[in-house]
């Protein structure tokens, strides 16, 4: 079932803001992971948010404009620890590093894996797994496909499965797939009415598709 936010201290509440961007809250603490610059992803709005932390997996236009988040000068409120992986399946030589972020709070962990482009090192995993929630691109070409995002995923076993970095027919890369070439491989799933979604340790495991606004 899903849970209504009103500030639990058992609770992180994710919201996605498009493409790869989201907004991470605890308690009354925010961070905002891979805010992308003005205009950059085809049909999203530009962002603009305040927060107490900024987050960039990788240096690319459409996953490090810091610009856009105001910073309040306050301590995030949640534990973060970066973890090192490539952005494509040769060690970083096509694309360069990828970190990936793990947040910690009120005994809820979730993972965003900025533009993975390969399994992840095992040491890794290893961190990784047991998550209550994982972000994970799923549209291919720049990143993981939905078959290398299921491995992944699987090798991981969060309960819930945040698709992100993917196309619609109204926004995202032309080059990249729509969420549903990995829904058809993923097993349970369903799609929220809104951008929001809280994650909490009773959930129950399945894929959470959330819905731009």
């Amino acid at each position: 079932m899903e849970m209504t936010w009103s500030g639990n201290w058992n609770a992180i509440k994710l919201r996605w803001l498009g493409h790869s961007c989201f907004r991470v809250e605890y308690g009354g603490s925010a961070v905002v992971i891979d805010p992308f610059a003005l205009g950059s992803v085809p049909g999203l709005r530009d962002i603009q948010e305040t927060a107490d932390g900024a987050l960039c997996s990788h240096e690319h236009h459409d996953h490090n404009y810091r610009e856009g988040v105001e910073l309040t000068g306050k301590g995030a409120g949640m534990k973060i620890t970066p973890l090192a992986s490539f952005h494509d399946d040769t060690q970083g030589s096509q694309r360069g590093p990828n970190l990936i972020h793990l947040l910690e709070a009120g005994g809820v962990r979730v993972a965003h894996m900025g533009d993975i482009g390969c399994m992840p090192a095992p040491a890794i995993l290893e961190k990784l797994r047991g998550v209550d929630a994982v972000m994970i691109p799923v549209g291919g070409h720049y990143t993981v496909g939905p078959k290398e995002a299921l491995e992944i995923v699987q090798q991981i076993g969060p309960r819930v499965v945040i698709p992100m970095h993917y196309r619609s027919e109204s926004f995202g890369f032309d080059v990249i797939g729509p969420v549903e070439d990995y829904l058809e491989i993923c097993g349970p799933w369903r799609r929220y009415p809104g951008p929001e979604i809280v994650i909490t340790p009773e959930m129950e495991p399945h894929t959470a598709v959330l819905t731009y606004q």
